[in-house]
């Protein structure tokens, strides 16, 4: 009964190693996944997705995701080109496109990446003034993704876009633009004004031109002028006459004067 006992549980014994050999010789990787295989430490080899047999004590599998990794890079003190100190922070997309490389050339790509992305977006930065970094965001955006794309190359990872989120000013230099965008809204005012006294001076010399002209049109506007006077509440009213004016209505009728030699 002892010795029947001891087969019965090497038996089980067996049959527990056996199953455990089996779930280690057949993985399942799903569509976005892919596997490095290395046997007696020597790569040889990416498969899946499906179904993929893994030699135990062989051979290792090491899985890496395919799929986008959406990174945030947390705020870095950057001083502009100008001298101006801002705190920015971006967020990176990128994927894996070799997956052999990105286990084999580098020791934890996500960490490299993310540190790599932090030193580069400080650099780029770094060479280009405030207004320029308020301004020209997509063309920085670009600039980092560029640089970063082509020094994770090597590592097996494609970096596909860069974005800009927050460039933080300290409240020194918010109140420093405050004051010169407002000081802006003022010369643009000033100059708006400025033009339209112009428009109008030039309006009135044209007016002016055109009245001398024709002696009727003036006295057309001296009686508009008039009656727009006259709708006034005040009972008395004094109002100064010009004699050409005057010479104007009284001339025409009166014929010219007969000289001295013809009355004699």
């Amino acid at each position: 009964m002892i010795f029947l006992d001891i087969d019965t549980g090497l038996s089980i014994l067996v049959l527990v190693v056996l199953v455990a050999m089996l779930f280690k010789l057949f993985r399942i990787l799903r569509e976005y996944e892919r596997a490095v295989i290395f046997t007696l430490g020597r790569y040889t080899g990416t498969k899946g997705p499906g179904l993929v047999i893994v030699i135990p004590f062989l051979q290792q599998l090491v899985r890496v995701d395919l799929r986008v990794v959406t990174m945030d890079i947390p705020p870095q003190d950057v001083i502009s080109r100008d001298n101006v100190s801002v705190q920015v922070n971006a967020v990176v997309y990128f994927r894996v496109v070799a997956p052999e490389k990105a286990i084999i050339q580098v020791e934890h790509y996500l960490e490299a990446t993310s540190q790599l992305a932090q030193t580069t977006l400080r650099a780029v930065l770094g060479k280009h003034e405030l207004d320029e970094m308020l301004s020209e965001r997509e063309k920085l955006n670009h600039d980092v993704q560029v640089i970063l794309d082509a020094q994770t190359d090597g590592w097996g990872i494609k970096v596909t876009a860069v974005e800009i989120k927050h460039i933080d000013l300290n409240e020194t230099m918010v109140r420093a633009m405050a004051r010169q965008a407002e000081a802006e809204r003022d010369r643009r005012a000033k100059i708006i004004h400025a033009e339209g006294e112009r428009q109008a001076a030039q309006a009135l010399q044209e007016a002016a031109h055109t009245l001398s002209q024709e002696p009727s049109a003036m006295q057309l506007r001296y009686l508009q002028t008039l009656t727009q006077v006259a709708g006034d509440k005040s009972s008395t009213l004094v109002f100064p006459v010009p004699i050409d004016l005057l010479a104007g209505f009284l001339g025409k009728g009166a014929p010219p004067a007969a000289p001295d030699d013809d009355r004699r």
